[in-house]
């Protein structure tokens, strides 16, 4: 329809004119048609706020709240027996998680499993969060990584290195579960029953064990801001994650069903653990305290991590203290060739894409483990040492179609270089 003038009007979002489409809303400036409405009204449907999905969650109460009952965990032997599948070693680390993650989800159906019983209606498990100490390159993260492989809920895993006090340049405490809400696709109520992996967190630590004017805003302070998060309490998520301000709104989130496993190398704790034993040992007998740090490792009371820095109430926090043993020759070879994911199998696919079959001597490979072990880095030594010798070889199979065999020796791993000219191309 036509207005005063006789001038046609147009729908600034299609660009059809009035006489194309059902009804044309007009504005002072601008007009719009009501297809262009309905099409907004469904956008703004389907992109709808994380703080909308949180509001519908109050007003339903417990409507959408994950049912405990069917979550499927396995048993301590079975996910101990998937950890055996890909870590090497570290035997009592992982029946420690296999153990607490059986628990923890035993816990939740505590009030369902004894809800007519009147001996243990009113004993209310609590919550026990894991500290796991051990040298770099002995499994923490991969640990971790395997857990979140094999249990069929939200799995995070942050670096406490990135996380300073609020208020501060870095990022709060609360995007730690703000990466679970994000595991659990936005549904906060399933990443309220989710397990979260916090690495590195002997950094963490008071710089000085003296009380110092300054604010240690990336060591006490991330302490003190985990707190209540470890322990279980509503916390506030930005739901775009970043810095926090007043006006923002928040994903509301109970930490109480969410399991922190926390793990660090804790470098040095091993010389505060040996002088205490030292201190407890009296003539001849002192000399046992010091004979290297077998013994160590698993003797860590809570005030060796008092000592290093961690505070009283954070430690309590963390009630269960599994230590890993650093890795030596034999469990390098192993971890080699043994797991799923060995380093060994990882290259030998790399090869068979340019169909190639690659081969190690068991002379090579325990070269490599030596060489790994005098590193002292752990694990993460043989890809650097696999790298090193493979780079020629690499290089040059691309281009080489007459090779179909390649095997690595002792004297190649010496010589930290393995070319195809080293060896004569051989048909399979």
């Amino acid at each position: 329809m036509a207005t005063k003038n006789n001038r046609t009007n147009y729908c600034a979002f299609c660009g059809r004119s009035q006489n194309q489409v059902p009804e044309l809303i007009k504005g002072p400036d601008v007009n719009i048609c009501s297809d262009c409405v309905m099409m907004c009204n469904q956008i703004m449907d389907s992109d709808a706020s994380p703080q909308a999905d949180a509001s519908e969650r109050k007003k339903d109460g417990d409507a959408k709240s994950v049912d405990v009952t069917k979550l499927k965990i396995p048993l301590p032997h079975e996910l101990n027996a998937l950890l055996n599948d890909y870590i090497i070693g570290q035997t009592h680390a992982k029946k420690v998680l296999s153990v607490a993650v059986y628990n923890h989800y035993k816990r939740l159906r505590q009030g369902l499993r004894f809800e007519n019983d009147t001996e243990f209606r009113d004993v209310e498990i609590e919550k026990s969060n894991i500290l796991l100490v051990g040298p770099t390159g002995c499994g923490k993260t991969l640990l971790a990584r395997t857990l979140a492989r094999c249990l069929d809920v939200p799995f995070s895993i942050s670096d406490a290195t990135t996380l300073t006090e609020a208020g501060y340049v870095g990022e709060d405490v609360e995007n730690i579960l703000l990466r679970l809400i994000q595991a659990a696709d936005g549904d906060v109520a399933r990443a309220e029953i989710g397990i979260v992996y916090i690495d590195e967190i002997d950094k963490v630590g008071r710089k000085t064990e003296n009380v110092s004017l300054t604010r240690d805003v990336s060591g006490e302070g991330v302490q003190q801001a985990l707190l209540k998060i470890l322990e279980g309490t509503v916390a506030n998520v930005p739901p775009q994650g970043g810095r926090k301000h007043p006006q923002q709104e928040y994903l509301p989130i109970n930490t109480d069903k969410i399991l922190f496993i926390c793990g660090g190398a804790f470098v040095g704790l091993d010389d505060i653990v040996r002088r205490r034993l030292g201190r407890q040992v009296l003539g001849f007998g002192g000399a046992t305290a010091d004979n290297g740090d077998e013994g160590t490792s698993t003797a860590i009371e809570p005030e060796d991590l008092l000592h290093y820095g961690l505070l009283p109430e954070f430690v309590g926090r963390l009630p269960v203290v599994s230590t890993l043993n650093p890795l030596d020759e034999n469990d390098l070879v192993r971890v080699l060739t043994e797991p799923k994911n060995a380093m060994v199998r990882q290259y030998q696919k790399l090869m068979a894409m340019e169909n190639v079959k690659l081969s190690f001597t068991s002379d090579a490979l325990q070269e490599l483990a030596r060489k790994a072990a005098r590193k002292k880095t752990g694990a993460r030594a043989l890809r650097t040492l696999i790298e090193q010798v493979m780079l020629d070889v690499m290089f040059e199979v691309p281009q080489r179609h007459d090779l179909t065999n390649f095997k690595v020796t002792r004297k190649m791993v010496c010589d930290q270089k393995a070319t195809p000219a080293d060896r004569s191309p051989k048909a399979a």
